[in-house]
């Protein structure tokens, strides 16, 4: 496999800042010398996601993932540890060349970076068709009619894909695209799923095309607005799934609107493209939506990422109650507060603002209330609650939602207001969401035995490599201390006794055999990149202590008290031989000999770790 020289990947690390790194993902609170976030890797509502910018790594002190930029990136892009080297490197500027070519490897990364290619590449061209093409006018009344212009397509790059599919065809031809390359970006597809020879056909025809990006600005995938009634294609049609492009993982906006979400502590989350970029051009940048699809559970733990506040902005209508309760579903059991606007009756954001002003929606959002109450409200107007059915109705319908609420005290407090509002008992309400409990335990049960059958098993996660204290203290203190690493070199011939006998006594001899330079931190972090999991597990976690004031003292008194502690070991083990019977005269000397050299070494161990 290709190999990533040590060298560069130092260079990559001293070239990215951890701090600026994870910021750019996560709002970071200052924490003393140290900065704070909550776990982007596990749910939690105290903060213990900690990252150290004076060793330029992170680790959270309740899941126990921690390491460097590189493995921040891994985890939290689910990258491969090449590519979120390479990842880096872009970012910083830094040149990589590996050591060896990986072919597999190679071809992957080619594939991938010949398809962000296309969709960068044809994006900008559909743009210049939309603004200058006289096939396009159209499109360009389309946009007018709505209220925008030149500037906000240029903005969104905003696109038009001819109605001919001749000029795509044409201009991937005159590119270098293959067919394939085609097919694998979604934006063509096979006439015949069994036979190439069939031919192709162009997914989009005569559309307004809005690009969609992935959270940090790549092109992967199209949405492409109808533009003359056509009762046989949708409205709106979306790329398909592709490597690229996975839409249940995937929110329009969200690289434009990630800053904002961390800076206003909350995403607007809408239905439509035209309705976020409404939001986007009156200055409300935390908005966002779903690609033609509900929320899904990685939806609810990207946004988490971001922000634990969200409010939801769908159509006053029952299709948009019954898609807000399904994101309700979604995105409560990941701990986050869910307030609604309530729109007036047949508008959305896009209708609202332009008849309105962007104010007026501004201080619907503002003044968004908790999601209980706003379902309550639209519910008890719609619904006959003098019918006793109907009032029984109701209550499963809201028992069924109040089941997805993680913190009991909120949903006791959600029984009791839903309960007084139905003029029914909060004890009769409480028995529904225990019933409700049980029916959602039992269909996850069976969509996890499901899910079981039809995927992989999760790989079991690495363990750290166990390491007796003393040598992990000292380990610390290798890596972290210049003038301590220098010093137990010049003792490694005294250490290599005690260290084989001990647990992790080799990682300590590959840190003085290497001697990264611990006065900086990428060389360290470097130095642990290239070693085991379980090896780097370990010392992540070593990393995490205080390195004393006067670190070369405490790798003196620690090498002695380990040194000092193998060699009493080693003459209480001759002691128990000599207190043997029938031991020959010769052994006995022998051994009373090896205990006396003991001792001395004993009585002189002090000075032998003189400086």
């Amino acid at each position: 496999m290709g190999r990533i020289p040590e060298e560069t990947i130092e260079l990559v690390l001293a070239s990215t800042d951890i701090v600026d790194l994870v910021g750019s993902y996560l709002p970071l609170k200052r924490a003393g010398s140290n900065f704070k976030a909550n776990c982007p890797f596990h749910n939690e509502k105290t903060p213990s996601f900690m990252v150290n910018p004076a060793r330029q790594s992170y680790h959270c002190f309740g899941c126990g993932e921690g390491g460097s930029a590189i493995g921040f990136v891994m985890a939290y892009e689910n990258l491969p540890f090449p590519d979120a080297v390479k990842k880096l490197a872009a970012r910083a500027g830094v040149m990589i060349q590996e050591e060896a070519y990986d072919p597999e490897a190679d071809k992957r990364r080619k594939k991938r970076s010949r398809l962000l290619d296309l969709h960068n590449q044809w994006a900008r061209h559909m743009h210049s068709l939309l603004l200058e093409s006289p096939d396009a006018q159209h499109a360009r009344d389309y946009l007018k009619s709505r209220g925008y212009g030149k500037g906000m397509a240029e903005r969104w790059v905003v696109g038009w894909m001819p109605n001919n599919p001749n000029v795509f065809l044409d201009w991937a031809r005159e590119k270098g695209f293959t067919g394939r390359e085609l097919c694998d970006s979604g934006l063509a597809a096979l006439k015949d799923q069994n036979s190439a020879r069939g031919g192709i056909y162009v997914r989009f025809r005569d559309r307004l095309m809005f690009p969609i990006h992935n959270d940090y600005g790549d092109i992967i995938a199209f949405s492409g607005r109808q533009l003359r009634e056509d009762p046989n294609t949708g409205k709106y049609i979306n790329s398909p799934e592709t490597i690229l492009f996975k839409k249940s993982k995937v929110f329009f906006a969200l690289d434009k609107a990630r800053r904002s979400m961390t800076k206003d502590k909350f995403a607007l989350l809408c239905e439509g493209q035209l309705d976020v970029i409404a939001c986007h051009e009156n200055g409300i940048t935390s908005a966002i939506a779903t690609q033609g699809t509900a929320c899904t559970p990685d939806h609810a733990r990207l946004l988490k990422r971001y922000t634990s506040d969200v409010v939801i902005c769908f159509d006053a209508d029952s299709a948009g109650f019954a898609a807000a309760d399904k994101a309700f579903a979604i995105l409560a059991p990941e701990g986050m507060h869910i307030r609604m606007v309530q729109m007036p009756q047949g508008e959305d954001p896009d209708s609202l603002i332009k008849k309105q002003g962007a104010e007026a929606f501004r201080q619907l959002v503002e003044s968004a209330q908790e999601y209980f109450s706003v379902k309550l409200a639209h519910e008890t107007s719609i619904r006959d609650l003098n019918s006793v059915r109907e009032r029984a109705a109701l209550a499963n319908d809201l028992a069924s939602l109040i089941v997805h609420v993680g913190d009991k005290m909120t949903k006791e407090a959600l029984i009791n207001q839903v309960a007084t509002r139905l003029g029914i008992g909060a004890e009769e309400l409480r028995g529904g969401v225990v019933q409700a409990e049980k029916e959602a335990a039992k269909s996850k049960f069976f969509e996890q035995r499901q899910r079981n059958r039809d995927e992989k098993p999760e790989p079991i996660k690495s363990q750290p490599t166990e390491i007796n204290g003393s040598v992990a203290y000292l380990c610390h203190l290798a890596l972290t201390s210049q003038e301590s690493q220098d010093w137990l070199s010049e003792q490694l011939e005294s250490l290599i006794e005690p260290l084989d006998s001990l647990p992790g006594g080799s990682i300590l001899r590959k840190i003085l055999s290497k001697s990264p330079d611990a006065s900086k931190p990428a060389a360290i972090q470097a130095f642990i990149s290239a070693m085991a999991e379980e090896d780097q597990i370990a010392l992540r976690r070593i990393l995490e202590q205080e390195t004393p004031p006067d670190a070369v003292r405490a790798a003196e008194e620690t090498t002695a008290m380990l040194v000092s502690t193998h060699f009493q070991n080693k003459e209480a083990a001759i002691r128990a031989k000599l207190a043997q019977p029938d031991l020959s005269p010769e052994h006995m000397v022998a051994l009373m000999n090896e205990a006396k050299d003991l001792q001395d070494i004993l009585k002189n161990l002090q000075q032998r770790f003189i400086r």
